[in-house]
């Protein structure tokens, strides 16, 4: 008998459509110190499919490897990894789950949202890049991020398994529609100077300064579902705008954060906000309890734009020594300070209660108070130093 070990790789963790109880078992028994396994039993299933999760070395006797070769050849072993996994299309991925398109609009397929129910299409699939966008939560991605969102994980072994286990039910489809719009949803697009009164006017009743205003935002002009537009944009860091007037509130994709910062030497202090409306309310009074020493540059800013951008945000908020964050007093604007704060706790502030009783900055900047159903647990409270907002 050979007395050379060889070594080889042990699948653990295997997900199989038929499980070898017995053998698994028998195996089990007749392990020892010297050798890991013994196969003195051979399997009885013929065929079976695996995935990959965890490997860990092991060292076995080549008369071992000699019987275990008389076994293998009976088991297809079937491996996804994240490159296969990406080659699926999302539009067939979706179908085999019971999700059809309700409209194409050029290479777009539309969805309601398969994270919740809905009654108007939010999300989006790019049937060229093979990536997908669901406008409610602003997340969007490849295959893989497709699969965390609907198992609820981020372990991408699992995902992966997940995902191999519905490839065979998956077939190419094709959709015909009614009426097939082929143009975007926001087409020819203008930029401008914000300068229409009819906007202006709409900040200055939500007590917005204007000049402040318009040093940060611009005036946009598209056309939208084939009928003209114009309203406030916001840029973010990714090219897109949102987007407000009087009767419309939404984003021009891709939404992303919007970081603002100063020329000169790196600031240390940033403040976050959950919107564009609440950071312009924090400048107007800033200047208004300020105005001959506003500082309005001593920090930089960051402007979720949504509280799905919260892991957007960490990115560029590890760069601050401080971090003071304004974020609307209900759960979504608690809930997005403590995944902040559980990020960056000695470093972070939350200055919310200085508003306190009023939903967000504008509702304070405006007198309108907010009743409270429920009061909500507090969160870590920090005495303004001076009059104001205390930042």
């Amino acid at each position: 008998m050979m007395n050379k070990y060889i070594k080889s790789l042990e699948y653990s963790l295997l997900f199989s459509h038929q499980l070898f109880i017995k053998d698994i078992l028998l195996m089990k028994r007749e392990r020892n110190h010297q050798y890991p396994f013994s196969f003195g039993e051979c399997f009885d299933e013929s065929v079976m499919r695996v995935y990959r999760v965890d490997i860990q070395q092991e060292y076995y006797p080549i008369h071992q490897i000699i019987a275990l070769s008389t076994i293998i050849k009976s088991v297809e072993i079937y491996i996804m990894n994240i490159q296969e996994a990406k080659t699926i299309r999302l539009a067939d991925y979706l179908q085999s789950l019971g999700y059809s398109p309700v409209k194409q609009q050029g290479k777009s397929l539309w969805y309601k949202s398969p994270f919740r129910e809905e009654t108007e299409a939010s999300f989006k699939v790019n049937t060229e890049l093979n990536q997908w966008y669901d406008f409610g939560t602003g997340k969007g991605g490849n295959i893989i991020a497709l699969a965390q969102e609907l198992y609820g994980s981020d372990y991408v072994p699992y995902l992966l398994g997940k995902i191999a286990e519905q490839a065979p039910h998956v077939r190419p489809v094709s959709f015909s529609f009614r009426q097939q719009a082929s143009e975007p949803s926001f087409q020819h697009l203008e930029v401008r100077e914000l300068t229409h009164p009819a906007l202006l006017r709409y900040l200055r009743e939500r007590g917005i300064n204007t000049a402040l205003a318009q040093a940060e935002c611009k005036e946009l002009h598209f056309v939208h579902n084939g009928k003209p537009y114009f309203a406030i944009g916001f840029p973010n860091v990714a090219g897109g705008y949102e987007v407000r007037n009087r009767f419309f509130k939404g984003c021009i994709a891709p939404k992303d954060i919007s970081h603002i910062r100063q020329s000169g030497e790196p600031r240390e202090k940033c403040l976050v906000f959950e919107g564009m409306t609440d950071y312009l309310s924090f400048l107007t009074l800033r200047m208004k309890n300020c105005p001959t020493m506003p500082n309005l540059d001593g920090q930089d800013y960051v402007i979720l734009n949504s509280v799905s951008n919260v892991c957007k945000a960490i990115d560029v908020l590890h760069g601050y020594e401080r971090i003071h964050c304004l974020l609307d007093n209900d759960e979504a604007g608690r809930n997005a300070y403590w995944e902040l704060a559980g990020e960056f706790a000695g470093r972070i502030r939350d200055f919310s209660h200085n508003y306190n009783g009023h939903k967000d900055l504008n509702d304070y900047l405006c007198g309108k108070r907010q009743n409270l159903t429920v009061n909500p647990p507090p969160r870590a409270i920090v005495k303004p130093k001076k009059k104001g907002l205390g930042l």
